[in-house]
């Protein structure tokens, strides 16, 4: 469940950032991004070269191909990744289920779900009797 979860992640964090620089034309705006023209640029007032930017490198989509190898990375160690990626992850999905209806955050919420039940899992196995030794006196 976490190496899917992981490949999950991967996998729309590349498909963002590509569909960006492709379909919605983003790459084609990279010879202003490297000539210096946006760093006087106001938040407020983006240009098209700006907003082209903000859309693909500078979204969360790169960021997420690391977040998902990094999950990939534990799980082939055996380490089980830990919670709080996917409740952040899962957070961040479901404002976006509400501000962008239209984001695949089902497929991200699927995501985390994959992450927080194949860490419940794995905790499991490590150890299936957590609290047994609590009243056990040394």
């Amino acid at each position: 469940m976490i190496k899917c979860g992981g490949w999950l992640l991967v996998f729309l964090g590349a498909a963002h950032t590509l569909l960006a620089l492709t379909l919605e034309g983003a790459a084609g705006y990279a010879g202003e991004w490297f000539s210096g023209a946006l760093w006087g640029e106001d938040f407020a007032d983006m240009s098209p070269a700006n907003s082209a930017l903000w859309l693909s490198m500078e979204s969360f989509g790169p960021p997420l191909v690391v977040v998902g190898l990094t999950v990939l990375w534990l799980d082939r160690r055996g380490i089980t990744p830990p919670p709080f990626i996917a409740w952040t992850l899962g957070i961040l999905g479901a404002v976006d289920a509400v501000v962008l209806i239209t984001t695949p955050w089902p497929l991200f919420l699927l995501a985390n779900i994959l992450l927080l039940v194949g860490g419940r899992r794995a905790a499991r196995r490590e150890d299936p009797a957590p609290h047994a030794d609590a009243t056990r006196i040394p």
